[in-house]
């Protein structure tokens, strides 16, 4: 594997920094959850945390990865839709920017966006109208989009679209990529469940969930027998354990590696997405599980100090520095 693919939600973050989870309770949101609302609802509760701290930035589960992956400087490219709007230009234009090829079709609605609501513990709800992003099709994606890519990663909170995911799918392993999914959301997981286990089955290579997806997806209580269960699937399974970092299983190759500790836990969004990010990139560059974990962790632990996914250049370059630590096999923790 060398490049990479992402297909996903294009969409727009706002972050907003809530002072209780008053508001959660207020809509009957479950902490942690992503909910799929019309426009109609996201503004109600736009509104409702209108006056508390905020900021925009680019968003989507499979666009973080791979503006990550970019950025760590992997050969990228990303798939999506957007409206015929100026947030859809500044999006496609802030991919090209980072050097991600951008297949990005233009919808009849407005723009994508998600609505992020981090908890005072750096927990976050997602509130999100999809927009053009929702008239994304199996139409959309011809086979030549895969030519000169490896592999596609596909984010879960497509499964809105089954026969979107299963085209995509199935028409990148006749191209001869790998595919990897990240399972998104355990309520998504739990309401899509026969459909992604037989996609897994069928398609899939490489499976990214965290442990409330993994139980969810396999019934199991426990992560290990949840990771046993999902590798029986595909070929390589990583279930992410919070704090304990991630358990990774490639035949009968098993790795626990721990968390980076974060100077600060600020906001987890996209910190799944930064995990998958790292470790993508190790696979991208023929290193070990435990290489691909702990700069999976890295990343993750990086993107939880900042509120959102965009943070300076320092950052990077601390980023950088650690990479190159682990890739000299001298491992962090």
């Amino acid at each position: 594997m060398k490049r990479v693919i992402g297909i996903g939600n294009a969409l727009t973050d706002m972050l907003v920094n809530l002072e209780s989870d008053s508001v959660l309770k207020r809509y009957s949101l479950d902490k942690g959850s992503m909910n799929l609302v019309d426009n109609k609802l996201q503004t109600e509760i736009s509104k409702s945390v209108a006056g508390l701290p905020y900021s925009l930035s680019l968003g989507g589960s499979a666009g973080n990865t791979i503006r990550a992956m970019a950025r760590l400087g992997c050969q990228t490219g990303f798939i999506g839709k957007v409206g015929p709007d100026t947030t859809g230009d500044f999006f496609e234009q802030a991919l090209e920017n980072l050097g991600v090829t951008p297949y990005v079709f233009r919808g009849q609605e407005r723009s994508g966006k998600c609505v992020s609501l981090i908890s005072p513990d750096g927990e976050r709800t997602m509130i999100t109208h999809l927009g053009a992003a929702l008239e994304l099709t199996a139409d959309d994606i011809r086979p030549d989009i895969f030519d000169g890519f490896d592999c596609v990663y596909i984010e879960g909170y497509l499964v809105q679209n089954h026969a979107l995911i299963e085209h995509t799918a199935r028409l990148a392993r006749e191209r001869g990529l790998q595919v990897a999914i990240d399972l998104a959301s355990f309520n998504i997981v739990g309401e899509n469940l026969g459909f992604l286990r037989g996609l897994i089955e069928r398609y899939v290579d490489i499976v990214f969930a965290n442990e409330d997806e993994a139980i969810a997806f396999t019934g199991e209580d426990e992560p290990v027998n949840a990771l046993q269960a999902i590798s029986q699937l595909c070929e390589l399974a990583v279930v992410k354990i919070g704090i304990r970092g991630a358990l990774i299983k490639h035949g009968s190759e098993v790795v626990h590696v721990g968390i980076m500790a974060a100077a600060k836990r600020v906001d987890t969004t996209g910190a799944g997405d930064f995990y998958a990010a790292g470790f993508l990139y190790g696979l991208c560059n023929g290193l070990s599980l435990r290489q691909c974990g702990t700069i999976g962790a890295v990343t993750a632990g990086k993107v939880i100090e900042v509120v959102g996914t965009t943070f300076g250049e320092e950052a990077w370059e601390d980023i950088f520095r650690l990479v190159r630590k682990v890739r000299n096999e001298r491992y962090l923790f």
